[in-house]
């Protein structure tokens, strides 16, 4: 009966370590996939930003 009881806690180790690795994957995920996202509307507002262009009659830059 021993064998046995050791082979079902293993088992159990096994389920909760698989479990454990796969929650801390899907924690990393979101956390890439919010990183990600944060990017993203980051550059939606560069490109709202004016370029500048040079004024002709004043040599100086202005927003276009």
């Amino acid at each position: 009966m021993p064998p046995f009881l050791l082979a079902l806690g293993g088992a159990v180790g096994v389920v909760s370590l698989v479990r454990w690795a796969i929650k801390t994957a899907h924690r990393v995920n979101d956390e890439l996939e919010a990183a990600r996202q944060a990017k993203l509307s980051e550059t939606v507002a560069r490109e709202q930003i004016p370029t500048l262009r040079r004024d002709p009659a004043t040599g100086a830059y202005r927003p276009s």
